[in-house]
């Protein structure tokens, strides 16, 4: 008997302890906004800091849908799980502010990609997507000097993303005789992005530029410019790294392309939390912006761009 409650109380301690063994390594999470292409170069730099953080367990996320509230309740799921720190793409910021509060209550709090500044996030590291739409509004400018009426695409309206690319580039057409008509969001849904295009194609024939604001939405407008047999007939400024976006600037269907580096938001942001959990808060800034720099991409660069992009996933 007495045999039996020794065993017991071993199998009850083990019980009580691999919880504890299991939870020894720090648990650093990084959520996208939506299923998307565009970020398996983050998951990439993600894969990289993990070899080079042992003592950490780095989880990459996406949400089941690209909607705010799986979003939260994928942070909420996590902080529970014990995950110590999160970095996270917001859908839309603006109504997320409580959420994103309670989190940061709880955890250290990043953004990136999309920022919620109103929030308590310790900081946001990511492109300046205002000055991304300030590029692609140069490319525009320097494809259309005669000016022209743009369309824009672009997944979620209402995220500071969005809305700072399109203030960026209208700020750069500004003058220019090139206008900015409408921006058409599609909620990331695939097959509405590519409608959206058809529907600009088939009602308004005076436009004769089209901006594709989000990774997918290049590849979108292609799709649709060369169903109409117009490709080459209408000017595309392109946003990201998508291959068809490469594609067609190496053939020239594409003006040109304002591309992000996501493959450092993922590597240099586990690298961040990680230190700031281990009490080194150097690599915050006074303003808490960390802005990784973008760059256009057209057909004198997009050879050698591709390469150092394949390079950088291990292709």
């Amino acid at each position: 008997m007495k045999l039996r409650f020794a065993a017991a109380v071993a199998a009850g301690l083990m019980l009580s302890v691999t919880p504890g063994l299991a939870q020894e390594k720090k648990q650093l999470a990084f959520i996208v906004n939506a299923a998307s292409d565009f970020w398996k170069l983050a998951e990439a730099g993600v894969k990289k800091a993990q070899a080079e953080l042992p003592n950490y367990e780095l989880q990459f996320k996406y949400p089941a849908q690209g909607t705010a509230a799986l979003q939260n309740a994928l942070m909420d799921d996590l902080v529970a799980a014990g995950t110590d720190a999160i970095m996270i793409s917001s859908v839309d910021p603006k109504t997320s502010i409580d959420a994103f509060n309670r989190i940061a209550a709880q955890v250290p709090l990043f953004t990136t990609d999309s920022d919620a500044p109103a929030s308590n996030r310790i900081a946001y590291l990511g492109s300046s997507n205002t000055d991304a739409g300030v590029q692609a509004g140069e490319v525009a400018v320097k494809a259309l000097p005669k000016g022209g009426k743009c369309m824009g695409f672009v997944g979620f309206l209402d995220a500071d993303n969005a809305k700072e690319r399109i203030a960026g580039f209208k700020q750069a057409v500004e003058g220019k005789g090139i206008e900015l008509v409408d921006t058409r969001g599609d909620d990331v849904d695939f097959a509405r992005a590519r409608s959206n295009v058809d529907d600009v194609l088939a009602a308004n024939p005076e436009i004769n530029c089209m901006v594709g604001f989000y990774s997918y939405n290049p590849p979108k407008i292609y799709e649709a410019l060369q169903a109409a047999n117009k490709l080459g007939q209408i000017t595309v400024i392109a946003f990201d790294e998508d291959p068809i976006t490469l594609g067609a600037v190496r053939d020239g269907s594409f003006a040109g392309t304002v591309v992000q580096q996501p493959f450092e938001w993922g590597y240099q942001g586990m690298k961040l939390m990680a230190k700031y959990l281990e009490g080194d808060k150097s690599g915050i800034p006074e303003n808490k912006l960390i802005i990784v720099p973008t760059k256009v991409i057209d057909k004198a660069n997009v050879d050698q761009f591709e390469a150092d992009l394949k390079a950088a996933i291990g292709k």
